[in-house]
């Protein structure tokens, strides 16, 4: 009797082990008991991705300006201290500016006595370099090779108008990385830095479009593919921190004036440091609510000392800020009013040494104008 049990037992286990094993589920069955519940959740039918308007625009660009981006390095033979010589080499950007091979990149890329410059395009060919023309001051280059075929190039657009805020583009060669695009607006205007050999570079675009060693030379575009900058400094040592610098594409356009009209070329200087001060800033000061470039120094010897400028006699804290005060409050220039930092610069990038440009200042509690004949700046290399 208890054998008949242990049977009938075994029998009634084995049939509810053998019917959970096999029964056969519906799928709606399935997904509600979890059996199939996906491991992750998405559509139940994979699609492409979809492009948004700011995607396709940068692809759009990058596709125009791809190739008309060339990598250059430039090799320099040094001596060491055992007269032993050897090969120095310098690596960045360039871009083509027409298309019979004349290429606009950085002076401290090509830099040096005689270098040897190899241009290497997008597609892997290489080419022997020239290099035409330099303006050391505004670190800017004009290169030139003889391409088997017409050479795809970037249109040059105005760095006159630009705002912060609006949106750019860099393509470069970052650490070697060719054909590499980086977004981000333009976060400033008119920064005023100084290069490795201490060279002040006026007016810059300052850019949080990631910028790495290997980029200088590179363009800046705005969202259209015009060229709005070039691509010259990072801030600090190292790579990228969201600190870039560009020098406006209009200082190149007159520097490439000057070459195609076989004008001597030098960049115009007045001689002056000064800071914008507007609105409470101003008020403070005792100066106009709608405020100026407030003269800070003077150059000896310069344009602006010759017709008797006058820097900050005093210096006065507010705030965080340590100002000079007691000098000439520039309020227009040419005419146009000053409403930006970088309004002198603006001017000085579209006029030549012994041209003429007219201060309309405030000096002694009254507006007094002023016309300036320019000066040269030092083109030491």
């Amino acid at each position: 009797m208890k054998a008949r049990i242990w049977i009938i037992a075994a029998l009634l286990v084995g049939g509810f082990v053998a019917g959970t094993t096999y029964k056969r589920w519906s799928p709606a069955a399935r997904l509600a008991t979890g059996i199939d519940s996906p491991i992750w959740s998405g559509p139940s039918v994979a699609r492409g991705a979809g492009l948004s308007v700011d995607e396709n625009n940068n692809i759009e660009v990058y596709k125009q300006a791809h190739d008309a981006t060339v990598n250059i390095t430039s090799t320099v033979y040094r001596q060491n201290w055992f007269l032993e010589i050897y090969p120095s080499k310098e690596s960045g950007s360039g871009f083509f500016i027409d298309k019979t091979g004349r290429i606009l990149t950085n002076n401290h890329v090509v830099s040096g006595r005689a270098p040897e410059v190899q241009v290497t395009l997008s597609n892997g060919e290489k080419y022997k370099a020239t290099v035409v023309y330099k303006d050391p001051v505004n670190d800017l280059a004009l290169l030139k090779v003889q391409p088997r075929r017409e050479a795809k190039y970037l249109p040059l657009g105005d760095s006159e108008h630009l705002q912060v805020g609006q949106k750019v583009l860099a393509i470069g060669n970052p650490f070697g990385l060719d054909g590499t695009l980086t977004t981000g607006i333009v976060s400033s205007l008119g920064r005023d830095i100084a290069d490795e050999s201490g060279r002040k570079l006026e007016g810059m675009i300052q850019t949080d479009a990631a910028i790495n060693p290997g980029n200088s030379g590179g363009p800046l575009l705005d969202s259209n593919g015009n060229v709005i900058g070039i691509n010259t400094a990072i801030y600090g040592p190292g790579g990228n921190i969201g600190i870039g610098f560009a020098m406006p594409i209009n200082r190149a356009k007159t520097m490439i004036e000057s070459y195609q009209s076989n004008k001597p070329y030098g960049r115009p200087r007045l001689g002056v440091d000064v800071i914008y001060v507007y609105g409470d800033l101003a008020t403070e000061l005792g100066l106009p609510e709608e405020g100026g470039l407030l003269v800070q120094q003077v150059a000896q010897g310069s344009a602006a000392a010759q017709v008797g400028l006058r820097g900050a006699r005093d210096l006065v804290v507010i705030g965080n800020y340590q100002i000079g005060v007691g000098g000439d409050l520039i309020m227009a220039l040419d005419g146009a009013k000053v409403d930006r930092i970088d309004s002198l610069s603006r001017v000085l990038a579209r006029k030549h040494p012994g041209d003429k440009v007219e201060l309309t200042l405030y000096r002694g509690g009254r507006k007094v104008k002023m016309t300036v004949t320019l000066g040269e700046a030092s083109q030491d290399l």
